[in-house]
């Protein structure tokens, strides 16, 4: 028999439905795995197995991470990164990551899906570009299960060293024949297309500075022919550009272009640099982009002009990226650094600056088109129950009731009360219901300490 969850009584339900329809007051019936009915006050109560009460609390869809690579949370704030631009950045820690291990690269992951579903977060994809000592993409997909989160594995690569005057050292570069196989191998065994899919896997080389053309084009055609979506770093920053143009006599758009990386069933990771032309090509073909304004400061790499990009066209998203270059995983405070970001563009006069739902909406609908997903981004019957609720009735939000919905952009950004994952309850009045964040911390800095001692 169907489990049932009532969550009623909140402060705002925010829907973001095709109508944006904000319901105050208002309640949500999931019916095991999926939504199955959403009311107002004056809507009679359906019965239910479970009730929360949500007094006091903003509900809304949960957000949708687009960027991130979940190892580096091992490798925060590292002196020698810690004010480098993006290729000295990569430099410093290359040597570093070589030292990963099976091991780390699943404790990574589930302490980088603890930040992310508290800060409410209920789907992430993770760019997972190395494999040294043994590591697969299998194992932080092992994490995801283990953490209950909704999880789009991006089997990245690397093949491209110093020694071929590419940026990576040699030593953590893989044989292009081997990287296809074993891609389609974690599609195989992985890749879930269905409706309300736990699990699906994109192909995603590292970035055009670290693989070849020819894996950029041969990655792009095994993700056609198996049905999956394609990743990439993407005119990140000006060295970005000066590579591209010298390497390829292109600009970052035309290569992506020349070698089949344009289109619906592609998004690329930053494009602080793309220019108007690029904008426009990537617009008219719907390519998709994954916002990461905290990242994107952090490294000096510049701002995207993400309004301009919507209305191009494109698809956006928002992403945290990894935490050695955003140093922290929190959905709701990239929301927020989008919002104030995007203020410092110039703006017309007959538009108002970047607005708190605007950038909502990046994070909830946004991520989703970006991932390709129909099932999840917005609250509606047959969608997807993946459900945040933030409780507002605290310190940081006194004052601030006139707009409980913008207050959770301009406020400080706050942990989730609740968190529902594919109907599965995993916070539970701001607690998890199904691991200690404690010990996982303990055995996290314990990894973190022995992949220093390597160096």
């Amino acid at each position: 028999m169907a489990r049932t969850l009532l969550l009623r009584n909140t402060l705002r339900l925010v829907t973001m439905d095709a109508d944006r329809r904000e319901i105050e007051g208002g309640w949500v019936l999931v019916r095991d795995r999926q939504i199955a009915a959403i009311g107002t006050p004056a809507d009679p109560l359906p019965p239910a197995d479970e009730v929360m009460d949500m007094t006091g609390h903003v509900v809304m869809p949960g957000m949708v991470n687009t960027h991130h690579h979940m190892y580096q949370t091992l490798t925060r704030v590292i002196p020698a990164a810690q004010d480098a631009s993006l290729f000295g950045w990569l430099q410093a820690l290359y040597p570093i990551w070589a030292g990963l291990t099976p091991e780390m690269i699943r404790v990574s992951a589930c302490t980088a899906m603890t930040e992310l579903l508290w800060s409410g977060c209920t789907t992430s994809s993770d760019h997972l570009y190395l494999f040294p000592n043994g590591a697969r993409l299998d194992d932080e997909i092992e994490a995801a299960q283990l953490m209950g989160m909704r999880f789009h594995a991006a089997r990245g690569a690397m093949s491209v060293g110093e020694s071929q005057g590419g940026l990576p050292p040699d030593r953590v570069v893989e044989d292009e024949d081997a990287i296809l196989a074993d891609t389609q191998r974690v599609i195989e065994t992985y890749h879930d297309p269905a409706p309300l899919a736990m699990q699906r896997i994109a192909v995603a080389p590292c970035s055009p500075f670290s693989v070849s053309r020819d894996l950029m084009r041969n990655a792009a055609s095994l993700a056609r022919a198996t049905g999956t979506m394609l990743h990439t770093h993407l005119a990140e920053n000006a060295s970005d550009i000066a590579y591209s143009r010298e390497k390829f006599n292109m600009t970052p758009a035309e290569y992506a272009e020349d070698t089949g990386w344009i289109g619906a069933d592609v998004w690329h990771a930053h494009c602080v640099q793309l220019d108007s032309a690029g904008i426009a090509r990537f617009g008219a073909t719907h390519t998709g982009m994954a916002h990461c304004p905290c990242s994107n400061m952090r490294l000096g790499s510049g701002i995207a002009p993400v309004r301009k990009m919507v209305a191009a066209g494109m698809r956006v998203g928002l992403g945290v990226d990894g935490s050695a270059s955003n140093d922290g995983s929190h959905m709701l405070g990239e929301a927020r650094q989008a919002m104030l970001l995007g203020r410092l563009l110039e703006t017309p006069d007959n538009q108002p600056m970047m607005r708190a739902r605007e950038v909502l909406e990046l994070a909830t609908r946004g991520g989703a088109a970006v991932l390709g997903r129909d099932d999840i981004g917005y609250l509606a019957p047959g969608m997807a129950a993946d459900i945040v609720a933030f409780d507002l009735r605290g310190i940081d939000h006194a004052g601030a009731q006139s707009d409980p919905v913008a207050a959770l952009v301009f406020c400080t950004p706050r942990r989730v009360a609740c968190s529902i994952v594919n109907g599965r309850v995993l916070i539970r009045e701001g607690q998890f219901t199904g691991h200690d964040p404690v010990a996982l911390a303990r055995r996290h800095n314990e990894l973190a300490r022995e992949l220093l001692e390597k160096v």
